[in-house]
């Protein structure tokens, strides 16, 4: 099962570069995608044991964690994939063959992520998603998506460095210790209290900002405003929601050792703090500001700070984070697809230009306010749920400064978007601002009521099988006393 989650997607990629049509070769997208969907949802919560889920003599594995992040990949690809036909028919002018293949591709590697048991077949994975994703960012062949595509390269090669060497300073930490050097998982974590605390901790500063650079936490975040601002919106959600995750999911893994050695105080101090300044920086560059996508971009970094600091404050605000990582990508899938539509309907993703999307595009209009209002917290959407539980942890674990910084920084987030936003939506479309032609459809519009009706749902009832896999998530994230 193990190869086969990761080879259907590699073999889709393969069919779907050799297919000749520029007009069927979208359809494979949905057609793959359902094809990985069924198999992830067997392995996420079919009969089968994690035993029977493994590969590579205990290199891949799939545990709780694992399936949390794969289930939502899932779900995520398969969303954003009902989307694909209709955005590629609207851009016949761009050939989709390279698109297609990349997006495939980078399924397959997030799928590997999932998967890994092992530090170095985890680092492989991580690198080998970001080379077939930056292909994507490119889509639109001009000299800012080019810019994009190197500045999403250089600094994320410039994190992966990073990870690397802390890979080698976690394996000499067990050397140092006198134990055997190993990078799997499991002996990590059984030889978590014996390894020699210093370069336990020079191997978790390094990790934690190797892959939070993957992530996009500030201030190692540079890359999300370009690759976000000039990627189409399936690839901008794609990477909000999926790449991102991945990144998320590496970095519980290497907290999943410290939390059982002598750094598990530490590790949460600097995650708590890591977190507070991601919201800050999101915080601080979402006000007024203008290209509505990079608006997104900037929200993404708040939200990566959201999930680090609800693992870093512990308790019940661990099983926050986990919600949080499924409501936030989800709730990406409706602001990234909606701005987007907005986008080609003015030919442009600038403020000064675009108003009254409302009335010119009234689906879309309706549905990027509405996932302006479930990304920001309100009520009765997911994130809120999530948000709340969050905040929730820190009050009842005593960390009242963290709580009331957390509730600050989202209420500035939630005024400088809502400046945006609302001057996206409201009024009249300018005069003398041409029209593209382009309109809501059903192709592009039903997927973005798909990706709103689940955050909803989350917002109102979490099914008891999701409930039951992010607690079981959640306890491999305890801090054993």
């Amino acid at each position: 099962m193990a190869y086969l989650l990761i080879g259907f997607p590699l073999l889709m990629a393969a069919v779907t570069f050799a297919v000749p049509s520029n007009r069927w070769r979208p359809w494979m997208l949905p057609l793959g995608a359902l094809g990985h969907l069924i198999l992830a949802m067997s392995a996420v919560f079919g009969p089968a044991s994690a035993e029977s889920i493994t590969g590579l003599g205990g290199w891949l594995l799939l545990d709780a964690l694992g399936k949390l992040v794969l289930g939502f990949l899932a779900v995520l690809f398969f969303l954003l994939s009902l989307y694909a036909p209709g955005y590629l028919a609207i851009r016949s002018d761009r050939p989709n063959r390279i698109i297609c293949a990349n997006l495939f591709a980078a399924l397959a590697m997030m799928t590997l992520v999932t998967l890994s048991h092992h530090l170095g077949l985890m680092w492989v994975a991580m690198e080998a998603m970001t080379l077939v994703s930056a292909p994507s960012i490119y889509f639109n062949h001009n000299s800012r998506s080019l810019e994009a595509t190197w500045k999403y390269l250089l600094v994320g090669s410039v994190g992966i460095a990073l990870a690397l060497l802390g890979s080698f300073f976690l394996a000499y930490s067990s050397l140092k210790a006198g134990r055997e050097s190993t990078l799997l998982f499991d002996q990590l974590i059984e030889d978590a209290p014996h390894l020699a605390p210093k370069w336990l901790h020079a191997a978790f500063v390094l990790l934690f900002v190797g892959y939070g650079t993957k992530m996009g936490l500030a201030p190692m975040h540079t890359w999300k405003p370009d690759a976000y601002g000039e990627a189409p919106g399936m690839v901008g959600a794609l990477f909000a929601g999926g790449v991102t995750s991945c990144a998320f999911l590496a970095l519980l893994r290497i907290y999943q050792i410290c939390r059982n050695g002598p750094e598990a105080d530490a590790a949460r101090q600097i995650m708590v703090t890591m977190g507070l300044l991601s919201m800050a920086f999101g915080a601080v560059f979402v006000v007024r500001q203008r290209d509505f996508k990079r608006m997104l971009a900037y929200s993404s970094v708040e939200h990566m700070g959201i999930m680090i600091l609800g693992i870093g404050i512990g308790g019940t605000a661990i099983y926050g984070a986990l919600l949080h990582l499924i409501n936030n990508g989800l709730t990406k899938g409706v602001m990234f697809l909606s701005a987007g539509n907005i986008h080609r309907a003015y030919g442009s993703k600038f403020t000064d230009d675009v108003r009254g999307a409302m009335q010119r595009v009234p689906l879309s209009g309706a549905l990027f306010l509405t996932g302006f209002l479930a990304i920001t917290g309100s009520p009765p959407f997911g994130p809120f749920i999530s948000e709340f539980t969050i905040v929730n942890g820190a009050i009842l674990s005593g960390q009242y400064l963290v709580a009331g910084l957390f509730l600050a920084l989202l209420a500035i987030v939630f005024m400088g978007m809502g400046v945006t936003v609302l001057a996206v939506v409201q009024g009249k479309p300018l005069e003398g601002t041409p029209a593209t032609g382009i309109h809501d459809s059903v192709s592009t519009g039903a997927p973005i009521l798909l990706f709103l009706a689940l955050v909803l749902l989350l917002g109102l009832y979490i099914p008891p099988p999701l409930e039951a896999l992010l607690r079981d998530a959640a306890a491999l994230l305890e801090v054993k006393s």
